[in-house]
Formats: structure tokens, sequence, C-alpha cells
């Protein structure tokens, strides 16, 4: 089982755009009536967590930890267990934490806990949806981005992806950004399917890509296209499997491509 550690490494801005490859048919973590179900070890491990969490930030490592167990319980929990792991995590959510002299919060035990969601879905969706431009957590842009890309690892494939496609045109350009990202998870739909994402992000694209051209002194377009132009081109070509890289070359692949099959290309 892959430690939080990890996710939350996976959860980093990428570098650069590289073509991604083909997500899986399914959520990580699938439906199983059959697992045992309402057990003493889930309900302790969810009261040992929520005792922690209590502590406003004194043992929020404690907390962390309880995570990766809740982890590996997960997947071999029945649904009552499932909806209990997932709802105690997401009332961590609603706890308050310290801000250093620079105004900082210590935000670990939300980032713990966004990334934990992502590999609770389908149950986790509806949670994550909630979270995302919460008031409590719309300025920790962090946050933010672990957030939407949980969202896009639950694959759910409308009221999630539909959150995914309202966020880019987000005010907030790291949001517009992992949203793109996070729709890249999307691969394994049907090409028609693909297509709807696919021409909202190049729309993006190419709005954020021509304000930029249209002058070259304006400092802000240019960095809101710095930010999205990477994982928004990454995406697009993982939902297309076509190897192009200009945002105006991708609006006349589009425009020559869109009707065609692209899983016969």
């Amino acid at each position: 089982m892959i430690t939080l550690s990890a996710l939350l490494l996976l959860a980093l801005p990428s570098p650069a755009p590289a073509r991604l490859a083909p997500a899986g048919l399914a959520p990580s973590i699938t439906q199983d009536d059959e697992k045992p179900d309402k057990r003493e070890e889930v309900k302790e491990l969810l009261d040992t967590f929520s005792g922690h969490v209590k502590k406003r930030g004194d043992e929020d490592l404690e907390a962390i930890g309880i995570i990766d167990t809740l982890l590996k319980e997960f997947p071999e929990s029945g649904p009552k267990d499932r909806k209990e792991i997932v709802s105690s995590l997401s009332k961590a959510l609603k706890e308050k934490r310290r801000e250093d002299e620079n105004g900082v919060r210590d935000n670990k035990l939300f980032l713990a806990v966004g990334v934990a969601l992502g590999e609770m879905g389908p149950e986790s969706t509806p949670e994550l949806m909630g979270w995302i431009d919460h008031k409590s957590h719309r300025k920790d842009l962090a946050l933010q981005r672990v957030l939407i890309l949980s969202l896009g690892k639950t694959k759910d494939e409308k009221k999630g992806m539909k959150a995914l496609m309202d966020l880019l045109i987000h005010k907030d350009a790291p949001v517009q950004a992992a949203a793109a990202e996070a729709l890249g998870n999307y691969t394994h739909l049907d090409q028609k399917e693909r297509k709807v994402p696919f021409e909202e992000i190049l729309k993006v694209l190419n709005s954020v890509s021509n304000a930029k051209d249209a002058d070259l002194t304006d400092r802000i377009a240019r960095e809101r296209y710095d930010v999205i132009a990477a994982p928004m081109i990454t995406t697009l070509q993982a939902l297309s499997g076509a190897d192009v890289r200009d945002p105006n070359e991708w609006r006349t692949w589009w425009n020559k491509n869109k009707k065609k099959n692209w899983d016969e290309q």
C-alpha cells in the first residue's frame, strides 16, 4: 500500500508537460459489500484520530500516522466503515490551525486528509467537492491543489468531472492548472466523452495564450499562462493521444480532428 508521504509527493506540481499514461478503468477503490463492516478496530482508529485532531495542532503528526493506517483499512472495509472513515477525515478539515509570524498556516494535517480522500472514491467525491473553494480554505492554494487533484483521482464521471471543468475558469491560476491536471484522470472514457473536457481546456488555454500575446508587457497575463500552460497541454495530449505542444497548433488540430475517431488514429 502506498504511504501517505508518497502520495503527498505525487501531489506536487509537475515541472514540465509530459505524456500521461492511460488511467485505470475504475477508481482505485472498488465497492465490495462483502467486506467486514462496523469493525471495532475501525471505530477505535477513528476515535483516536479524532482525539489527536482536537489538540489544536499539537498532535497532528500522530493524526497523520492514523491516516496512514486508515488508508490501509479502507479497501478492506465494508460500506458503513468506508463512509465513517471518509466522514471522519472530512470533519478534520473543519478544525482551525495556528499561523506563524508570517501568517502562514500549519496545514500539514489538511494536506494529508486531502491526499487520503483521493484514495477513497467514490465515497469521498461529495466531501472533496464540498471543500474545494470552501471559504475556510480558499486562500490555501496548496490545499486547494491537493483537493482538486484528489477529486480527479475519484474519476467521478458526472458531478466530479463537471466540477473540475467549472474550475478551469477560476480566478486563481493555480486552481485552473490543478483542474486541468485532474482532468487527465479521465483518459479511460469513451473518446466522445473525452472530447468534452478537451474542448473546455482548449478554450481556456487559447484565451489565456491570446491575452498573453496581445500585450507582451502584461505581466499578469504572462504569469497566468506560465502556470496553466504545462498542465493543460499535458492533459490535452493525454485525452487525445496527439503530440502537440503549441496552443495555436492545438486549435488547428482540434478543428481538423474534432469529428474523427481519436482511438483509430
